[in-house]
């Protein structure tokens, strides 16, 4: 596949993986999990068509099975049945070598459905929980508060209490960190490495977390509707540069939208180097020779992918200036709107965004980005491409 038809169909820049920390916060219990041979997945099918032996609230001692009248539905399920009391088998409509992954992604854990019945359908603000902690206080955006679970099914746990705290600037998390006041802390900032490896009393854990930060390019807003200008972007950003100055030791430019750690991740062809020469010959060529105005816009959350986003947007901004006479304007967003318009690919000009692993496979990056309208039209050719993929059980034999 040639590199221009390449960079027409991802329509977007990977710019960095970083190697290290973690995304949002989550919690790992000790012992031995239960069972999760019951959950299911983003694909379930919708109940519009499927047949119901005895769905939703079965009588006492009666086993419950959802089937849809044909996999016509789109999804990939065609039927959930349970066979015993902590036995579910599911029938799906096409292989699917994510499956197993997919059910040990945490949202698709089993809830009873007496809990789900008693909660009006709200389990999370009313978690029932098996783990070794039971929740105690849940402050929004403040603290959750966890107790030992003395019913809990395995060992006993190795502390009386949990209390999870969040606080929106590194520094103040290394603060509460020195001070006693909290014993282990997430998401630092690159220039506060430095600060925990000069203190002897504090240790950095390496988390390795499969995730990328890319700068997205919507196909179907001009100028970016030109493949010359989406290949002069991505030559005319000195992505080591980024790396160097935002992201903590161990991050890297990637070479693949997917990183290698997932089986898969890194075949084909690798991404364009850092060639600003290059990258204005393509302006030129595009009819764009004093360059153009633009916009990036970004979210201010910190993520693993993307700690400090308005300081990389700035960067990102003076590079483009700087290299290819682009005048990129920088606009912070509100997260839920900006997540809502890239999604469905609304904004003009340049997002900037990431992703990190929900399971490890392939198509958690691929089928999320490539199917969607995220960076402009989907290509029917590379959703059936997708969709050849995403069937193959046999890594060797998925790869191209």
């Amino acid at each position: 596949m040639k590199k221009a038809r390449w960079l027409a169909i991802l329509a977007v820049m990977a710019v960095v993986v970083a190697a290290c920390g973690d995304g949002d916060t989550t919690e790992t219990t000790g012992g031995t999990a239960p069972d999760t041979t019951g959950a299911t997945t983003s694909e379930a099918p919708d109940t519009t068509g499927a047949t119901e032996t005895t769905g939703g609230s079965a009588p006492s001692g009666e086993l419950a099975s959802v089937s849809a009248e044909s996999c016509d539905y789109g999804g990939k399920i065609q039927s959930i049945e349970a066979t015993d009391t902590h036995e579910v088998v599911f029938t799906l409509c096409s292989p699917d070598p994510a499956f197993l992954a997919k059910l040990a992604f945490v949202p698709f854990a089993v809830q009873p459905a007496e809990h789900l019945e008693a909660t009006g359908g709200a389990p999370l603000e009313n978690p029932i929980g098996t783990g070794p902690f039971q929740l105690d206080v849940w402050d929004r955006g403040s603290e959750i508060v966890m107790s030992a679970n003395p019913d809990y099914w395995g060992g006993a746990p190795s502390f009386n209490t949990l209390v999870f705290r969040w606080a929106a600037e590194s520094t103040s998390r290394i603060l509460e960190l020195q001070s006693g006041n909290a014993d282990y802390i997430t998401n630092l900032a690159a220039s506060d490495y430095e600060t925990i490896e000069g203190d002897e009393n504090l240790t950095i854990l390496q988390d390795p977390n499969p995730n990328i930060f890319y700068v997205g390019l919507t196909t179907t807003f001009p100028p970016f509707d030109d493949v010359r200008v989406r290949q002069a972007v991505a030559m005319g950003i000195d992505r080591q540069r980024i790396v160097d100055n935002f992201y903590p030791e161990g991050s890297e430019v990637p070479d693949f939208f997917t990183p290698c750690s997932i089986p898969n991740g890194c075949e084909g062809e690798p991404w364009y180097d850092f060639d600003p020469e290059a990258a204005r010959a393509l302006l030129e060529e595009a009819g764009y020779p004093d360059g153009f105005d633009t916009t990036i816009r970004y979210r201010d959350v910190f993520r693993v992918y993307l700690p400090e986003p308005g300081a990389v947007a700035t960067e990102i901004a003076t590079q483009l200036q700087q290299n290819l006479g682009i005048n990129a304007t920088v606009e912070e967003m509100e997260s839920g709107a900006f997540i809502e318009e890239t999604s469905v690919g609304g904004l003009d000009g340049i997002h900037l965004l990431g992703w990190g692993a929900d399971y490890p496979h392939v198509t958690n990056f691929l089928d999320t980005h490539f199917r969607g309208p995220q960076f402009g039209e989907p290509i029917p050719e590379l959703v059936e491409l997708l969709d050849q993929g995403a069937a193959i059980v046999d890594e060797a034999e998925a790869a191209p």
